[in-house]
């Protein structure tokens, strides 16, 4: 328990590898083009040297889940990551280290190392397929194509890895309806219990925002999205989260701790975290970033945290309800209070004019704060609602 009465959340660590062979034009991830030859020590005395920096104000809790994202952390040689966990272990306490996630491209070069990443503890594969048709592929800019999409599926399960996901884009340029229902039943093929599976979006500062490619019309869409779901739910996946979907047993534990805001360390060149501190000022649940230049990271001295701010007690409502009503199942209403240290009675008018409005499940029902089909649908105006 926290100095103001919030019971601690569970801990999780977000690392971030910054590097890719070459940046898609779509992507709004802090990635960058990977020099000719990756410099892994220099960036592994640069993790460490940041986490000792910062252990001191730290939550001191142990660590139940590990995602490495980035960029492409597949880069990433072996060794790599056995210096790094051991260095890690070393600083922290992974005796409950549960989910250990490692996000791979498809390519040659990195189906070669599942099996020892897996050897290393590394449980579970994201792979960003995005599509198994290469015009779709090649107009996303993705170094892969179809072939190998197929191929890094059937390597990593050859490599034991029993947690896969499939990450796959819809709406793509010049994506018909039947290619995007092919796309998925691919992926299904392959029965691994969990895909990611969410609509291109133009994000500003990407090459895709500043030069539009031609996409499905708004009626396309819907109907991919209304065939992509009655595939998904006639394959045994549930839709627990906006675009995540998966069998039971299959669900991202380190997602799930974001959604239902738990903590999360960052580590890593442009890694965000949220952590609940135990003092007693009025702004203890803090979110802080890390600086994002690779070369910056690397040449830093000490803490490579760039940033901390605080959540002001206006605004947890809305931080808290942006992550809990991601979730289809919603979270127990009593989660609300333990993570935020607020009474449930604070937002409870609101509540009560959402419920009236169908836009979420009534409370008494489940003791669970959770939307409606239409609430899901209409999110961003649930969320207004906590503005402040």
């Amino acid at each position: 328990m926290t100095s103001n009465g919030i019971t601690a959340p569970p801990l999780g660590l977000y690392l971030h590898t910054p590097w890719c062979v070459r940046k898609c034009p779509y992507c709004d991830f802090n990635s960058h083009t990977a020099p000719v030859e990756l410099p892994e020590t220099a960036y592994l005395e640069a993790l460490l040297a940041d986490l000792d920096a910062d252990l001191p104000w730290l939550p001191q809790q142990p660590v139940t889940t590990l995602f490495i994202g980035g960029g492409t952390p597949s880069l990433m040689s072996p060794d790599f990551y056995r210096r790094l966990f051991k260095g890690l272990g070393e600083r922290l306490d992974l005796s409950q280290l549960g989910e250990v996630t490692l996000e791979a491209n498809p390519g040659t070069f990195e189906q070669d190392r599942f099996s020892a990443y897996r050897a290393l503890g590394i449980n579970r594969l994201s792979l960003g397929i995005q599509s198994f048709q290469d015009p779709q592929l090649k107009a996303l800019g993705r170094i892969h194509d179809s072939a190998n999409a197929h191929q890094a599926i059937a390597a990593a399960q050859r490599a034991g890895f029993e947690r896969i996901n499939l990450d796959l884009m819809h709406g793509l340029p010049g994506q018909t309806p039947e290619q995007a229902v092919a796309d998925l039943q691919a992926a299904l093929a392959y029965d691994t219990g969990h895909v990611s599976w969410y609509q291109l979006t133009l994000e500003p500062n990407t090459a895709f925002y500043s030069s539009p490619p031609p996409l499905p019309v708004e009626d396309q869409l819907v109907d991919i999205q209304d065939a992509g779901r009655d595939l998904l739910l006639a394959a045994g996946l549930q839709n627990y989260e906006i675009s995540a979907w998966s069998k039971p047993g299959q669900a991202s534990q380190h997602n799930l701790n974001y959604w239902q805001f738990g903590d999360y360390l960052a580590l890593g060149a442009g890694a965000h975290g949220k952590v609940t501190l135990p003092a007693s000022a009025p702004d203890n649940i803090l979110r802080y970033w890390k600086t994002r230049q690779p070369e910056a990271y690397l040449q830093r001295i000490g803490s490579r945290t760039a940033g901390r701010q605080g959540i002001t007690t206006g605004d947890l409502p809305l931080e808290f309800m942006m992550n809990a009503l991601r979730l289809q199942d919603g979270v127990p209403s009593k989660l609300f209070s333990e993570r935020t240290g607020l009474p449930l009675s604070a937002i409870m008018g609101i509540l009560n004019d959402l419920v009236q409005e169908q836009l979420l499940e009534p409370m008494e029902k489940r003791q669970r704060l959770a939307p409606t089909e239409k609430g899901h649908r209409f999110l961003n105006d649930v969320l207004e609602r906590f503005m402040v």
